[in-house]
């Protein structure tokens, strides 16, 4: 049988985004390390690295005299071409817009966030952020003429990269990006972007399977299954804060009733605490004072974090991750958040099942979204780099 031509596209592109994701996390690597890392033979390895070596993808480079003789002369190493071009990552969060500019070897050219209302809509928020991408492009003189690809993160639910975008405000803000940049656009829930964040650069790398929980106004997700970003078939994966916790609760904006994230989001245990007689200004009170001791705040912390373990415990029980990262502002709140997350799951997932998921703080912080978004876009110009040349 003979294999059709797009079947075998499918194939070389994922034996490239292997080689790009390897260079991506490790840096420069000799081809005998590639082919350990990613299992191609040598000459499909060879084919690819040649291939993205004349579109400019990586570059190759020749070790650095030591001066100290060995047994052998030092292999040649392979790493992303740093000068190829420029990747932007935009997390449009409900009341921030953080930016990161980055070059395909994933350092850090420029980063910023400014604020923005709730209230605004997908044209001003889509023009917000490019006056933000404009500030930075002139404060460190970043030639976006070799922009290569724009990942977008959005709140709510998206239905997969490039324009499989669900929300009409979700597709307005990818056209107008594309347009006004003339690049490649990606979009995705932020959440779940910083999943993916976590995933390639964070604290869930070490594992295939992972869970990632944001814990900040809304309280979202995402699942990394096999090393893969999961969206499901409606854009919904990882929306563990709409997981109802009590049935007869008050109605969600999402249509349900007694949500997880009605529960246990910064607002409602501010208010709680209020209710009980014990004044908290804001979020950072609300963690400064749990870590500190406060009786009623500590145990309003405590609850809600038994609750949020409540709802991981039966993704531990179908998924079996091999960690768990939370991030987000209570995290900040350490093992007062994180251990009773950790003693709620080990008591409800299958207790007598042996085994060890570890639940830590996620590595990025308010920036998780934005560097989730590079990542993304990252992976889009790996999928481009198999596309075939533009005549000229």
């Amino acid at each position: 049988m003979i294999e059709r031509p797009d079947a075998m596209q499918r194939v070389r592109r994922t034996h490239t985004e292997a080689l790009l994701a390897q260079l991506r996390d490790a840096g420069p690597l000799s081809r005998a390390e590639l082919i350990r890392l990613t299992g191609l033979s040598r000459t499909t390895l060879f084919d690819i690295i040649g291939d993205l070596i004349t579109r400019g993808m990586v570059v190759e480079r020749e070790p650095e005299a030591t001066g100290q003789r060995g047994r052998g002369r030092p292999s040649t190493t392979v790493s992303l071409n740093p000068s190829a071009g420029w990747i932007i990552g935009i997390d449009l969060a409900r009341t921030t817009i953080t930016v990161i500019i980055s070059t395909l070897s994933h350092d850090i050219l420029a980063r910023g966030t400014r604020a923005i209302a709730v209230s605004a809509n997908a044209a001003r928020r889509a023009d917000a952020a490019a006056a933000l991408i404009d500030d930075l492009v002139a404060e460190h003189q970043v030639d976006l003429r070799a922009l290569q690809a724009i990942g977008i993160g959005l709140p709510g639910l998206i239905a997969g990269p490039g324009d499989a975008v669900s929300s009409k405000s979700a597709q307005q803000i990818s056209d107008r990006l594309r347009q006004r940049f003339d690049a490649a656009v990606v979009t995705d829930n932020n959440s779940r972007l910083a999943a993916l964040a976590e995933s390639t650069w964070g604290a869930t790398r070490d594992v295939h399977d992972a869970v990632y929980v944001l814990w900040s106004e809304g309280v979202g997700g995402g699942l990394i299954v096999d090393g893969q970003l999961v969206r499901g078939a409606h854009g919904a994966a990882g929306e563990i804060g709409h997981v109802t916790v009590d049935p007869h609760g008050d109605p969600c904006p999402c249509g349900g009733q007694g949500c997880l994230e009605l529960l246990i989001r910064p607002a409602a245990l501010v208010e709680q605490c209020r209710q009980r007689g014990v004044p908290v200004a804001d979020t950072a009170g609300l963690v400064a004072q749990a870590v500190a001791g406060e009786p009623v705040v500590r145990e309003v912390v405590e609850h809600a974090a038994t609750l949020l373990g409540q709802v991981l415990s039966g993704t531990v029980v179908q998924f079996d991750p091999g960690k768990i990262a939370v991030g987000g502002p209570l995290a900040q709140g350490g093992d007062i958040v994180l251990d009773r997350v950790r003693a709620t799951i080990a008591h409800l997932a299958i207790p007598h099942h042996l085994r060890g998921i570890e639940v830590v703080p996620a590595r990025f912080g308010d920036e998780g979204g934005a560097m989730g978004a590079v990542a993304a876009a990252l992976r889009l110009t790996a999928a481009d780099s198999l596309l075939p040349a533009a005549p000229g």
